[in-house]
C-alpha cells in the first residue's frame, strides 16, 4: 500500500524514471518486427505505449499508479491514439487474456519483492504468445540484504528457465549502478 502511495505522489511531480522518451532498445525492436499486440508492464505516463501505437501496434499499458495512467490517457487522447490503459497490479493481471507478441518492462520487475516476482513471472508465461518477445530492463543490487529496488543475477534465473535469452546488453543506469537490457523469447 505504501508503494502505491509513494508512486502516485511521484507522478504529481516529474519522477526521475519518466523521461518521456522511448529507449533505443524499444525503437530497434519496433523497426525490426512487424506490429502486433503489445503489453507494457509498469507503463507510467504511457510514453512507450504511445510509441508502439504510433508504429501500428495494438497496445495495452498497465500501471498501479492511477495518476500515471490518467496522464497516459490524456497523452494518448492528445495524440489521437486508441490504446488500452489500465490501473492494475502486475502481479495479478486477472483481466488480461493475451496473447501478446511483445511484453515490455522497463523498471517494473526489479521493483517487486520475491513473491511478487514469482506471480509476475507466471503472468508473463500466461500472457506472452508462443513466438512472443519479452523485452526487459533491470538494474542490479550490489548487496542482497539492501532494501529497495534492484535484482540479483539469481532473480533472473526463473525467466531464463521459462524463455530463451536472445540478447543481453549490460551497462549502467545513469552511470551509477549496473543494469541490463534483456531480450527473451518463448519461440
Amino acid at each position: 500500500m505504501m508503494r502505491k502511495i509513494f508512486f502516485n505522489l511521484w507522478y504529481y511531480r516529474e519522477p526521475p524514471w519518466d523521461t518521456g522518451i522511448s529507449p533505443p532498445e524499444l525503437i530497434q525492436f519496433i523497426q525490426s518486427h512487424p506490429p502486433g499486440f503489445a503489453l507494457d508492464l509498469g507503463c507510467g505516463t504511457g510514453t512507450n505505449v504511445i510509441t508502439l501505437a504510433q508504429h501500428g501496434w495494438q497496445t495495452t499499458g498497465v500501471d498501479f499508479a492511477w495518476k500515471a495512467v490518467r496522464t497516459a490517457h490524456l497523452k494518448a487522447q492528445r495524440a489521437d491514439l486508441r490504446v488500452d490503459l489500465r490501473v492494475d497490479d502486475v502481479t495479478r493481471l486477472r483481466n488480461l487474456t493475451g496473447p501478446f507478441d511483445l511484453i515490455l518492462d522497463i523498471g517494473c520487475f526489479h521493483s517487486l519483492n520475491q513473491e511478487g516476482r514469482k506471480r509476475y513471472t507466471q503472468n508473463i508465461d500466461r500472457l506472452l504468445a508462443s513466438s512472443g518477445t519479452y523485452l526487459l530492463y533491470v538494474f542490479f543490487k550490489d548487496d542482497p540484504a539492501k532494501k529497495g529496488p534492484g535484482v540479483l543475477e539469481a532473480d533472473l534465473q526463473p525467466l531464463f528457465k521459462m524463455m530463451k535469452l536472445v540478447q543481453r546488453s549490460d551497462g549502467t543506469e545513469r552511470g551509477r549502478r549496473p543494469s541490463s537490457w534483456l531480450t527473451l523469447s518463448k519461440g
